[in-house]
């Protein structure tokens, strides 16, 4: 066998992503490049959309410099904007906000948002949308711009695993919930939880060990994870670091048939 013969590593199709109808585990390598139109200089890398069985999409946009959403947007749908890196600037009806890592921010339905790159380094934003679920007699949020800094860090169940709430779980205007969980090596959940909540999971750094159904797979930091309803699910922190991730709920609403 001569050396132009030799096959590539990966040729037999290694690889960590899963996708079934209870959960999906994708590696940021895996996922292609998508484009939307009026988002110039961006990699879009589309994480979930109802095409999974999601009810929400999330999205991880890449945006370089001079790049991002060329006008306002308004699609009628909430949005929630997470920066994981750089230095972008938001508008929010027509009100400018200069992000930085770990900024935040909450769109309400039928605001219009713009999200753009002016810095010299790209910026990378989770973007999480989805229609607003009205409820009777409870006015939906006002938009805000906040960051993970500000929040306080929650300690449940157990030592060394902390919750921050950077949408309020109980506030009844929010239908959904975005939480930071974090977890120092060796820690856990404290039972395999079985709810009615879907979620989109993005790791923001460190490892560790997910069972999701009854297989476990290994995550690191910029893997995604969508699990459906009554999906059963387990984290175990592994590695010599603390493991953390943005972790998408739909909240506060009524069973619909």
């Amino acid at each position: 066998m001569t050396k132009k013969q030799i096959l590539p590593a990966g040729v037999f199709a290694h690889h960590r992503a899963a996708v079934t109808s209870h959960y999906a585990v994708m590696p940021p390598e895996g996922i292609l490049e998508s484009r939307i139109p009026g988002i110039d200089k961006t990699t879009v890398s589309v994480q979930a959309t109802p095409g999974l069985g999601a009810k929400f999409a999330q999205l991880l946009l890449e945006i370089q410099s001079g790049g991002g959403m060329a006008h306002e947007r308004n699609d009628g749908m909430q949005s929630f904007f997470y920066v994981v890196s750089g230095n972008p600037t938001l508008e929010i009806s027509g009100q400018e906000h200069l992000l930085k890592p770990g900024s935040f921010a909450y769109a309400s339905a039928g605001t219009g948002v713009r999200l753009y790159n002016p810095e010299t380094d790209a910026s990378n934003v989770i973007w999480i949308k989805k229609p607003y679920e009205r409820l009777e007699g409870v006015s939906a949020a006002e938009p805000f711009v906040s960051h993970e800094g500000n929040i306080e860090k929650v300690n449940k169940h157990t030592k060394g695993r902390t919750w921050q709430h950077l949408l309020p779980d109980e506030n009844p205007a929010f239908d959904f919930a975005i939480n930071i969980l974090s977890f120092e090596p060796g820690n856990y959940f404290p039972m395999v939880e079985t709810h009615v909540m879907e979620h989109g999971l993005y790791m923001l750094e460190g490892q560790g060990m997910y069972l999701l159904q009854n297989d476990w797979h290994e995550c690191w930091a910029q893997d995604f994870i969508y699990m459906a309803p009554f999906c059963p699910q387990f984290f175990y922190a592994t590695g010599w670091s603390k493991a953390s991730y943005l972790l998408y709920k739909n909240v506060n609403r009524d069973i619909t048939f």
